[in-house]
């Protein structure tokens, strides 16, 4: 039996963990230097939106491929998917940016004012023209996150807390899911900065992700549980990953404000910061330098692309002569 370690507890750890697991593979433990699941982690400042043709917008072509099948991934092994597509939205001064935005991307409608009451109530009446995805989802991260954790407990898969796995067993394969932690071994990683809200606003109601385009910081807003919204996300070169600015916080609140004029009375539960980890090109890696195999490089697309580079790199364990294509 191939006993295998993985270091992070992060989105990529844990569906790399999943993913192994389901194809049989049990002798697995799991190393965070976090005590528990949490915001160390960036994953648990996500978005969540499995929506690779908005992304296509400003990404490469394998996220919306490998993207496409998140969502299926994403159900079996959590059943928390919300299947409700996404909405992309500009204010009147901004339709060039609408255009733009239906031009780079794919899979969509253009819905006028009374689609977009019918699809969001709240939003009838403030905007005209929209596009939307039908094919889209969103989860929780959160709830994702410790959906896959616990399953893997009830599998067997032990996970260690508090230790960075230097006095780990030892193993036959070690697999590094660390994030941006592994600059150490991987220079070429680079930290973006996010940040995020989390606001309470009982007087909206939304039922999939709204995107309102925007020249300078396009915003989305992402529905939670009892009127909670998660709004993001700013894209900052930095590994900064402790303190949110001034500039940020205004756009964000502005842009929410501008979405609907009741985020003005909006409570703000949360505000995250982290540093996603991302190579030159924005797409995930895999490296294998001996009995190390090293996964990371998610970017801003951790739980869209996150099934895909677990997938390639369980195909790399089970046939190491195979070349995913995420193998450098």
């Amino acid at each position: 039996m191939t006993a295998i370690n993985i270091i992070g507890a992060g989105v990529a750890g844990l569906a790399v963990a999943t993913e192994l697991n389901a194809r049989g593979l049990e002798d697995i433990q799991i190393f965070d230097r976090a005590p528990d699941l949490g915001e160390a982690s960036c994953s648990w400042w996500a978005g969540g939106m499995l929506a690779p043709w908005c992304e296509r917008e400003s990404a490469e072509e394998p996220v919306v491929r490998h993207g496409e099948q998140a969502a299926d991934w994403w159900h079996r092994h959590t059943s928390g998917v919300t299947r409700n597509g996404s909405l992309v939205l500009a204010l009147p001064r901004d339709r060039s940016e609408l255009k733009r935005f239906a031009r780079r991307t794919s899979e969509h409608r253009a819905v006028d004012a009374v689609e977009i009451e019918a699809l969001e109530p709240d939003l009838g009446g403030r905007f005209q023209q929209g596009l939307m995805f039908n094919s889209e989802a969103h989860l929780n991260p959160r709830h994702a996150t410790r959906a896959l954790f616990d399953r893997l407990r009830e599998a067997g898969v032990e996970v260690n807390f508090e230790t960075d796995g230097a006095d780990a067993r030892q193993a036959d394969l070690t697999i590094d899911c660390r994030g941006l932690a592994a600059r150490d071994r991987l220079p070429e990683l680079r930290g973006v900065k996010g940040e995020m809200l989390i606001l309470h606003c009982p007087d909206v109601t939304l039922q999939r992700p709204v995107r309102l385009l925007h020249p300078r910081i396009p915003l989305y807003i992402v529905p939670r549980e009892d009127h909670l919204f998660m709004v993001g996300a700013t894209m900052i070169e930095s590994h900064e990953r402790n303190r949110i600015s001034a500039r940020s916080m205004l756009e964000l609140l502005g842009s929410a404000y501008a979405l609907h004029p009741a985020f003005g009375e909006a409570e703000i539960v949360e505000i995250g910061v982290d540093a996603r980890p991302a190579f030159p090109d924005n797409l995930p890696r895999i490296y294998q330098d001996g009995a190390t195999i090293y996964a990371n490089g998610l970017y801003r697309h951790g739980f869209l692309l996150a099934p895909a580079l677990a997938r390639m790199t369980a195909d790399l364990i089970e046939r190491p002569a195979s070349r995913p294509e995420f193998l450098q």
